[in-house]
């Protein structure tokens, strides 16, 4: 039964990089970036599960961490095409 879970958690993983490929928009591209990290996070926990090394959760939410710190980041990269200012930033130059 186990192996079922973690074959079907790695199927989930190869639709969401097709998805990834596939995708129209930058945004669609960066959803299934998003959906696969998240299935990489269940996918560390079930096997942490399965193996009975519990310390594999802790590296499960520090991943979870990364990549949703690394979704905003890309987004908003593409959203303002600077990492560097902030939304201040953008308006002092707007009125100068």
């Amino acid at each position: 039964m186990v192996e079922f879970t973690i074959l079907l958690i790695l199927l989930s993983m190869l639709l969401a990089l097709i998805s990834a490929a596939i995708g129209e928009t930058v945004y669609d591209k960066i959803l299934a970036v998003n959906i696969f990290g998240t299935i990489t996070v269940l996918f560390i926990a079930v096997y942490g599960f399965v193996t009975g090394r519990p310390d594999f959760l802790d590296i499960a939410l520090v991943y979870a961490l990364i990549s949703f710190v690394t979704t905003i980041a890309v987004l908003k990269f593409f959203e303002y095409g600077d990492m560097g200012k902030s939304s201040t930033d953008r308006e002092q130059d707007i009125d100068i």
